[in-house]
């Protein structure tokens, strides 16, 4: 149970920092709707849209790191097998 405890959090760790890294490595908050700027042809100004999508943060890392310091400080707890 112990080295389950500790493996499931190593797979969590390492699941939301490579999640982070595929989805752009943001060193700011999470966003769950990117900005798009694009320029108008007629007037060249430029106008900002708004996209639905999902790019996480260090908030992000941050609470996969606790949930995996959670899951390794509670295999502490775990009696060991005799």
């Amino acid at each position: 149970m112990k080295s389950l405890l500790r493996i499931l959090a190593a797979a969590v760790l390492l699941a939301a920092v490579g999640l982070w890294v595929a989805r752009g490595a943001n060193r700011g908050w999470t966003k769950t709707n990117i900005r798009h700027e694009t320029p108008d042809p007629v007037t060249g100004l430029t106008g900002i849209s708004y996209e639905k999508g999902f790019v996480p943060g260090i908030d992000f890392l941050g609470g996969a790191a606790l949930a995996a310091g959670v899951m390794a400080g509670g295999s502490l707890l775990v009696k060991k097998k005799i």
